[in-house]
């Protein structure tokens, strides 16, 4: 819970109510400063130029991945994102447009190495949405991917309960995961090679393009 309130707009969100809470209680002209700041700045970061501009060191920080490179890769981990499970249209449409750029980087990069196992990771975290994890599935087979190449990890709702989700997958049956291809948006990708390194794992990044949903 505590990382998820250190996310940007849990924590502007809470700057905003905090101050609400200082008015509340008499504080006003320092819990309007501080519900003033918290508004101004989540105005800022959620206008494009300024978020373009905080965005683009995350987003220039891993090169695209070279499916071209002579390398023994034995796992492609496609992070969660968005999807919309309701609604009435091809399994690939269901998904978000960030979490289907993930999926078709995991589809390119394994029909280059197709010894490799995909696995699809996501969860949501309102029990009655199903798990984007399916969503990939779904998708990804109809992209032709054959169904015993693929793994869905669907109980994480976050890059830290992936990361060790993968780590169990691979205690339990006992394999080795060989050299790890990470696919995640560029925005979000030092943030996840931290904690697959945290669990042990040097990946190599794919990093997919950063956008709005």
């Amino acid at each position: 819970m505590a990382p998820a309130l250190l996310m940007p707009l849990p924590f502007l969100l809470l700057l905003v109510g905090l101050g609400l809470a200082l008015i509340a209680l008499g504080w006003r002209r320092f819990g309007f400063s501080v519900s003033v700041t918290g508004l101004v700045v989540l105005s800022l970061v959620s206008w494009a130029p300024v978020a373009d501009r905080l965005l683009s060191p995350f987003e220039s920080h891993y090169e695209p991945f070279d499916v071209e490179a002579d390398l023994l890769v034995g796992s492609i981990v496609v992070l969660g994102g968005g999807w919309f499970p309701d609604n009435d249209v091809s399994a690939s449409a269901k998904l978000s447009e960030s979490s289907l750029f993930r999926l078709i980087e995991g589809v390119r990069i394994w029909r280059q190495f197709p010894e490799a196992t995909l696995f699809l990771s996501g969860a949501s975290r309102n029990p009655d949405v199903a798990p984007v994890a399916k969503g990939y599935f779904e998708a990804a087979i109809e992209l032709g991917l054959p169904k015993d190449a693929m793994v869905m990890l669907d109980t994480p709702t976050d890059t830290v309960s992936e990361s060790k989700a993968f780590k169990i997958w691979h205690k339990h049956h006992q394999k080795s995961p060989g050299l790890v291809v990470l696919v995640t948006s560029a925005s979000h990708m030092p943030r996840a090679m931290r904690y697959f390194q945290l669990q042990q794992f040097q990946p190599i990044a794919a990093p997919t393009p950063c956008v709005s949903t």
